[in-house]
């Protein structure tokens, strides 16, 4: 790996229901961002909600903000000033709010599977600098702004523009406005504030259940969040998109209107590069590496699990060697797999097990630095007595999988099955039970062709076996559209 800052490009896709944008370092495609018309991410939008039920076990209230289902907030996302009182400890919530309250709310996860969205009243405002915390009193800096004395510029410069507004507010520094003037911020600085009176007006007059203020669409999103120095060019292949992107960047990011481009070509955008395949890939559950291991990713509800394995790949030297080199290119790969896949929760990584403290010790690096351009805020854990790497990644929207996929119809998301020959007992165990309740002259048996032919061929003599012990004739017959584990039996 390089400590050069790679070369990244971002290409915006446009559809009438769709819009999708790809970041790409070096022509590698790192994340992948998907807006439905339909099915827009509800994460930073804010709402006039109302609370309809506290649970003082949980330190939690159900608020209805007008969706689906009702949203979640615990007591630790509520600002009040009976939080600071408490020195950090989190007061009971039935001292923070009541049922029947009206309460202004940000959405800080969308719903995912059967969860509730998950809000805070510490309401977030993003420009393109600095993010302001208009219920916060701190002023924190990026981690990925090194340098220690570019840090104390900015935390002083961002502390004297609040004095300076009489503001109580906090503020968190971007990572892009490392090297930025002081201008620049103050421009930002007044555009959140004059944003944060504008939703607060219009939460005063909004009926309750209402949105009051919702985040920007994908494409603008791409230039507040996105463009970095690195970025070369934004190709955009939509002519309103690329006039709406053009004026906000001549509005707020002069710097990056140079890079925005209007792609005209007949050729489809995401097929640079070959990113409709890398799409496509990404929903695979292995994943091989070219050394000949492999990487196997499992998403459930609870976690991502994350198994390396060596495969094919024999080395060249000795097994510690061959299973160090394997594993600290699997730690890029599955780098680059959880930014693609958009990963988040709790993440456990099984790599293959190394004798020597110097290999694991390698190894977090490259899993660390390889994660360092990821958007997304993560922890990695030293690796554990069994050989395990806990992590932790940031999870606000729903992640790729659950935006493109659904759960499989035959097996209901289990990922698997009963084989044909399972089904060929259960067959068997369903015509015994029938024969004990019922008269009839003949069971007529509706399944899966595999399991047809198992039951004409392997079968045969069990099922034989069967008509003579029951007295029943038994007729079989292939239905095309039943799936493996699926079968009837139909009386005659």
């Amino acid at each position: 790996m390089t400590d050069e800052s790679p070369k990244e490009e971002i290409l915006v896709n446009v559809t009438p229901s769709e819009v999708r944008a790809a970041l790409l370092e070096n022509g590698v495609l790192q994340e992948v961002h998907i807006e439905r018309a339909a099915r827009r991410g509800l994460t930073s939008n804010i709402y006039k909600g109302r609370v309809c039920r506290v649970l003082p076990g949980m330190q939690a209230a159900f608020i209805d903000i007008g969706l689906e289902r009702t949203a979640f907030l615990h007591a630790s996302d509520i600002a009040s000033p009976l939080s600071s009182e408490n020195s950090g400890e989190v007061p009971n919530i039935k001292d923070l709010i009541r049922e029947g309250d009206d309460i202004m709310v940000q959405v800080v996860k969308d719903p995912l599977g059967n969860k509730g969205a998950r809000l805070s009243t510490y309401v977030t405002l993003p420009s393109r600098h600095l993010v302001l915390l208009p219920r916060g009193g701190a002023v924190g800096i990026s981690a990925r702004i090194e340098d220690d004395e570019e840090r104390e510029r900015l935390r002083t410069m961002v502390d004297g523009l609040l004095r300076e507004h009489g503001l109580e507010c906090g503020a968190i520094v971007r990572t892009v406005a490392e090297g930025t003037s002081a201008d620049a911020i103050s421009a930002d600085l007044r555009y959140t504030l004059k944003l944060w009176d504008v939703v607060q007006q219009r939460c005063r007059v909004a009926d309750v259940k209402t949105l009051v203020h919702e985040d920007l669409s994908l494409p603008l999103r791409v230039l507040r969040d996105l463009v970095t120095t690195d970025v070369e060019r934004i190709l955009v292949d939509s002519e309103p998109d690329f006039r709406a992107m053009r004026e906000f960047t001549s509005t707020y990011l002069p710097d990056a209107e140079p890079m925005l481009e209007h792609y005209k070509c007949r050729r489809p955008i995401f097929d640079l590069h070959g990113i409709e395949d890398e799409i496509r890939k990404s929903m695979d559950r292995s994943i091989p590496l070219k050394s000949g291991g492999y990487i196997i990713f499992d998403q459930t509800e609870a976690m991502t699990t994350v198994d390396v394995n060596t495969g094919g790949y024999v080395g060249h030297r000795n097994l510690e060697e061959t299973i160090y080199r394997t594993n600290l290119e699997a730690a890029v790969a599955i780098a680059r797999q959880l930014r693609l896949r958009n990963l988040g929760g709790i993440i456990i990584i099984d790599f293959i097990d190394m004798e020597e403290l110097n290999h694991r010790d390698k190894l977090l690096q490259v899993l660390e630095k390889s994660l360092s351009r990821d958007h997304a805020r993560h922890q990695i854990m030293p690796v554990s007595s069994l050989g395990l790497v806990e992590m932790t990644r940031k999870r606000t929207r729903e992640s790729l999988q659950h935006v493109l996929g659904e759960d499989c119809p035959g097996c209901n998301g289990r990922g698997f099955v009963m084989t044909a020959e399972t089904v060929c007992f259960e067959v068997f165990r369903e015509i015994i039970r029938q024969s004990r309740q019922f008269e009839f002259e003949e069971a007529l048996v509706l399944a899966h062709q595999d399991v047809i032919e198992l039951l004409l061929d392997e079968q045969a003599r069990s099922l034989a076996e069967l008509q003579e012990q029951t007295g029943k004739s038994i007729r079989l017959q292939t239905e095309s559209l039943y799936l493996q584990d699926q079968f009837d039996v139909v009386l005659m």
